[in-house]
């Protein structure tokens, strides 16, 4: 008997942010897949510089908490580096080579696939399970769905967080969990 399909939802996380719980949501929803595994990278492929990786990772288990069928893992730092879609996907189908595995990525990042490592192996692996975004839709891929959000205007709010304006856009874009966590942790202080 063949496992659930898993479906990874991989990113910088630099913070979480309400899009990231939605997309796994939507996807759960959609019923094609039995579980969303949320995986922070480790560092950027590309050399962006990110926060630091036990940080992103508590965020995403806050961020995540409490919603079933996703689980964050913490597997990018035992993989090598750099940090390669194909190299995780490599080592989630050899612990159990029965699951099925998609990747959940954005239609934005289509454009970037020329850029991946390997990414004819990744579409082997895990068949992309490709959401259209605001900006980015394409024939074939269904309506926008998500709010158009991204972690570098959440960075940005979080830098004026002391205003109300940017608190009151925060507290729309960011689950409250993650923002306390930002606070008591002095995060993304400007």
């Amino acid at each position: 008997m063949t496992s659930p399909t898993l479906a990874i939802l991989g990113g910088s996380f630099d913070p979480p942010h309400v899009a990231h719980l939605l997309v796994a949501s939507y996807v759960l929803a959609l019923g094609d897949v039995q579980r969303v595994l949320v995986v922070p990278t480790f560092e950027h492929p590309f050399g962006k510089p990110l926060s630091p990786f036990e940080e992103r990772l508590e965020l995403c288990r806050r961020c995540f908490e409490g919603q079933p069928g996703v689980e964050v893992s913490g597997i990018e730092a035992e993989l090598p580096r750099p940090s390669y879609t194909v190299r995780l996907l490599e080592r989630l189908q050899a612990d159990n080579p029965e699951r099925p595995l998609r990747l959940i990525i954005g239609s934005d990042v289509l454009a970037e696939t020329g850029a991946w490592h390997d990414f004819p192996r990744v579409e082997a692996l895990a068949p992309p399970l490709v959401l259209a975004r605001v900006g980015h839709e394409r024939p074939g891929l269904g309506p926008a769905v998500l709010p158009e959000v991204s972690s570098t205007r959440v960075r940005e709010l979080l830098a004026r967080r002391t205003e109300p304006e940017a608190a009151r856009e925060l507290a729309w874009l960011v689950p409250r969990r993650v923002l306390e966590h930002i606070a008591a942790a002095n995060l993304y202080a400007p």
